[in-house]
């Protein structure tokens, strides 16, 4: 099975997971990555939003690259209005020759309404069904302004485009869709509405088995559709290094990226799903607390091995897939800056799970 390879631009490092802050990047930065990261083979790039706009540097990597995909992982939806968003994706598909695909997420009600300002006015999953609806109903309209596509639901409404306002057709009208899910309802909805199931790192290999391809199968059953139609992205965990000395390092290290993720209750069910809710409440707690540099010492090592591929560089690219052979289609791997640096090594294992 060959996989196809993204790599992201952009990605947290350690010190923003333990509440450090994060470094600044510049417009020449996010161009040399992106020249990189398709010089490299990759077929994808991603910009996440984690402190930053996740649509922006991808307008500096479609001017600076001409092959690879260009995506968000992942925009967050309900701060934004669908149109806000319907918008930039048309702008950046149009802008890439096609390459563009937006991947959503809801985010927490929480960071919705005190990080963002945002209101929570719904439980996310209907919200984000509509959401969807209405964005397919604006492409169509922009596309075709005689004949729009209006669209009426509970949540969202879309029933005016004067000329003036329609950004105009484009050379490849359809946006691909790639949903963000680590929950069952989310899961169903990529099956029957999207092209592509992002997975959350924090959904294990068995729970992204036994719950979300079934999930996924669910909903394309819905929609009448194969599951096959749907892409599922992985993005597992990494502890890896070029040596067994650098791989017990960056498991120490990758503790600290799990703890976060681990501590918000929207992933509880991962946790509940293998049995450590007693972690998830701690991880949960210390949170709370502020106490991130502590939280790490909570994840114990057979926890990373549900979680993470483990290896050094010279077998990551097969122990990658072993793991992931049979449920992913695509790999998203946020590599180590050690490893990012040996471009031969990393040109290696693209090509390998490219011809795994």
């Amino acid at each position: 099975m060959a996989f196809r390879v993204e790599t992201v631009i952009l990605g947290p490092e350690t010190a923003q997971y333990a509440g450090e802050g994060q470094a600044q990047i510049g417009v020449a930065a996010i161009a040399e990555s992106a020249r990189q990261a398709e010089a490299l083979g990759f077929d994808g790039v991603t910009t996440p939003e984690a402190g930053h706009d996740p649509f922006l540097p991808l307008a500096i990597a479609a001017e600076h690259t001409r092959r690879i995909t260009l995506g968000t992982n992942v925009a967050i939806a309900f701060p934004r209005s669908p149109m806000a968003t319907a918008q930039v994706a048309w702008d950046l598909q149009r802008l890439s020759g096609g390459r563009f695909r937006l991947g959503l997420g809801s985010q927490v009600k929480a960071h919705n309404e005190r990080r963002y300002a945002a209101p929570w006015s719904a439980a996310p999953g209907p919200r984000m069904r509509e959401y969807i609806q209405c964005l397919r109903a604006m492409w169509k309209s922009f596309q075709d302004g005689k004949n729009p596509e209006y669209f009426k639901g509970e949540h969202y409404q879309f029933t005016l485009l004067p000329p003036f306002f329609n950004p105009g057709p484009i050379e490849h009208p359809h946006v691909p869709i790639d949903l963000a899910a680590v929950n069952r309802y989310m899961a169903r909805t990529a099956g029957e509405l999207c092209d592509g199931l992002r997975l959350h790192p924090i959904a294990s290999f068995r729970y992204a088995r036994e719950v979300i391809l079934p999930a996924i199968a669910e909903g394309a059953r819905k929609a009448g559709r194969s599951p096959s139609e749907i892409e599922l992205i992985a993005a597992p965990f990494l502890a890896t290094g070029e040596n067994e000395a650098g791989v017990a390092a960056a498991k120490q290290a990758l503790k600290q990226h799990i703890a976060f993720y681990a501590s918000t209750p929207t992933y509880h069910s991962v946790l509940e799903f293998h049995g450590w809710m007693d972690v998830a409440e701690k991880l949960h707690r210390l949170s709370r607390e502020g106490k991130w540099k502590e939280m790490p010492a909570v994840v114990r090592d057979d926890m990373l091995e549900e979680w993470a591929v483990i290896a050094t560089w010279d077998r990551l690219a097969q122990t990658l897939a072993e793991r992931c052979r049979g449920f992913a289609g695509t790999l998203l791997l946020d590599l180590p800056p050690a490893l990012r640096r040996d471009e031969a090594r990393v040109r290696e294992i693209v090509r390998a799970l490219q011809q795994a």
